[in-house]
């Protein structure tokens, strides 16, 4: 509770900007501009591999010879380690520091990536992603820490619209990419791809974080509990598990998904019970009291649920008509065509003063609007459908997530984050653990709505298509006549002709599950709005902070 009284009785903002300008660098310098490309590269590195082991699961499958329920782990198990290292992250980052860890981590990472496509047996394939998510896991967390810290406030915007082009778009760009791999050179690239990009990442961060200061290493009366991290970071990842494998298992009918989920309850509430009875230097949970603080966390939630429209709902409604990966990427890829510029975009507005409220805002209007206009999806419809309302989603997306980036890191700076380790690395966790959940919970729950709502959309037609009915009756002879050609005879051409009917039912059936997707989306959209409107003004903008440091002395002359 003490924290949190803490927290909340702060100097003026004032005075808080200049104790920021203080300690942030005043100028650009090649050094700390390296390692901030480092840790962004890891941050879309992380996220365009994912995409890619969804999207080449098959030849995966195809490649180790495993079945559909035995090739449902293969992306979990690289997610599920994703999960657990994010929290324990702040531990093991803690110990070693940024600079050992991300450089360790990303040559590991690159070894194993390179190795996977090699790999035929199924064990090992799992253990080896599995390693891949525990070192790529370590780049997300300390990515906008170490931005903070490094760079001149007045290029902070453009940090974040860096940040928001490398990650969203390596969300839109995937399929494209990995079509390409798959037609032109082999379907091994979707490792590869990260194997070679990833080296160049630990070059940045090896000559771009400097290496900790000798000396003596500072006494804690409450050293950090590395049981209470493993407790809760277990936790998380069962969870995670749980949720992801959870409509493949039909829920709570399932003893493995039972299993999981109250076990990493246990879990969870054993990390809570050893965190009150002992303090733990690197966690402060009070401090996440804080109205803004919240708000934010279901407004990231959000945002990765409206990252469906373009991940599950465009992809499926051209994979009815049996598209591949490179007949589906042309249609999302408009979404990542202009993020580059847009995003850039967007941080000349903020830092011209505009309040990153109203950049998240407008960006959740676009998405509700290109969701609208997408629900006019028809059974017809190709790449080429998509391509106006893509543009208007990417303009959404990019000014959504970089307005949201924004507030949160504003947040943690008049908050009172950085005035105490133990806040930031726990607002950090706390942020890296709800854009997991949150990508993870909007995708199986849209999986989860679709198939409910198609089978609501298949009884409801079907109610109006039974034998004896004339118009069925028509169709079926119209078919009927159209097969017998190639049929071995008519009671032959009548079966097929049934078969075309019910084939036909399926896909208006999953047309209009579709449909209620994006309306789905939309409606997310608006309630992002309310939230927004909820959230309490900053006390500065981005542009009043790069003026407060301009004006103060350099950190050279405060300490003189």
């Amino acid at each position: 509770m003490a924290a949190a009284t803490s927290a909340i009785r702060l100097p003026p903002p004032e005075q808080i900007a200049h104790g920021l300008a203080a300690v942030a660098p005043s100028e650009l310098s090649k050094s700390p501009l390296l390692g901030i490309l480092g840790v962004i590269m890891g941050a879309g590195i992380v996220t365009l591999t994912g995409r890619m082991i969804t999207l080449g699961l098959a030849d995966l499958k195809g490649h180790v010879g495993i079945s559909f329920d035995e090739g449902a782990w293969i992306g979990s198990s690289y997610n599920i380690a994703l999960m657990f290292i994010g929290p324990f992250t702040v531990f093991v980052g803690a110990l070693l520091g940024p600079r050992k860890i991300l450089f360790y981590a990303a040559t590991t990472f690159s070894l194993v990536c390179a190795f996977l496509p090699l790999i035929h047996n199924y064990s090992l394939l799992i253990v080896a992603l599995v390693l891949a998510g525990l070192t790529s896991g370590t780049f997300y967390p300390l990515t906008l820490t170490f931005a903070l810290r490094n760079i001149p406030l007045r290029f902070l915007p453009f940090t974040i619209a860096l940040y928001a082009t490398f990650v969203d778009g390596a969300v839109n760009i995937a399929p494209s990419l990995y079509g390409w791999y798959r037609d032109h050179l082999s379907w091994h690239w979707m490792f590869w791809n990260s194997a070679v990009i990833t080296p160049l990442m630990a070059l940045c961060i090896y000559y771009g974080i400097p290496a900790p200061a000798a000396g003596e290493p500072k006494k804690s009366a409450a050293p950090p509990s590395f049981a209470a991290f493993l407790y809760g970071s277990t936790g998380f990842a069962m969870l995670y598990a749980a949720f992801d494998q959870g409509e493949r298992l039909d829920w709570w009918r399932s003893g493995v998904f039972n299993a999981l989920f109250f076990g990493g309850i246990f879990l969870l509430v054993a990390a809570t019970i050893r965190r009150l009875r002992g303090p733990n230097p690197l966690v402060d949970m009070p401090y996440l009291r804080q109205w803004n603080t919240l708000l934010l966390g279901i407004g990231l939630f959000l945002f990765r649920f409206s990252l469906v429209a373009t991940i599950i709902l465009i992809p499926q409604s051209l994979g009815l008509h049996g598209f591949e990966a490179d007949q589906i990427g042309p249609a999302i890829v408009w979404s990542a065509i202009p993020l580059l510029l847009l995003a850039f975009i967007a941080g000349f507005l903020l830092l011209s003063g505009l309040d990153s409220r109203l950049l998240m805002a407008s960006g959740f209007v676009f998405i509700a609007i290109a969701c609208y206009l997408n629900a006019d999806l028809t059974s017809a419809w190709s790449a080429s459908n998509y391509y106006r309302t893509e543009l208007l989603m990417g303009l959404g997306q990019c000014f959504a997530f970089v307005g949201l980036v924004a507030t949160i890191i504003l947040q943690g700076i008049f908050s009172g984050g950085l005035s105490k380790p133990q806040w930031i690395l726990t607002f950090s966790a706390f942020f890296h653990v709800v854009r997991l959940f949150g990508g993870e919970l909007g995708a199986v729950y849209m999986g989860h709505f679709v198939a409910q709502r198609e089978k609501l959309h298949s009884n409801l037609l079907g109610l109006h298509v039974q034998s004896g009915n004339w118009i069925t009756d028509a169709n079926i002879r119209a078919l009927t006549a159209g097969v017998y050609a190639k049929s071995s005879g008519l009671p032959a051409a009548a079966g097929r002709a049934v078969d075309l009917m019910g084939s036909r039912l399926r896909l208006q059936a999953y047309t209009l599950s579709l449909i209620d997707g994006f309306y789905l989306v939309a409606w997310a959209s608006v309630v992002a709005l309310v939230l927004i409107a909820m959230l309490r003004n900053s006390p500065l903008s981005y542009g009043r902070l790069s003026e407060l440091q301009e004006k103060s002395p350099a950190p050279q002359e405060a300490k003189s």
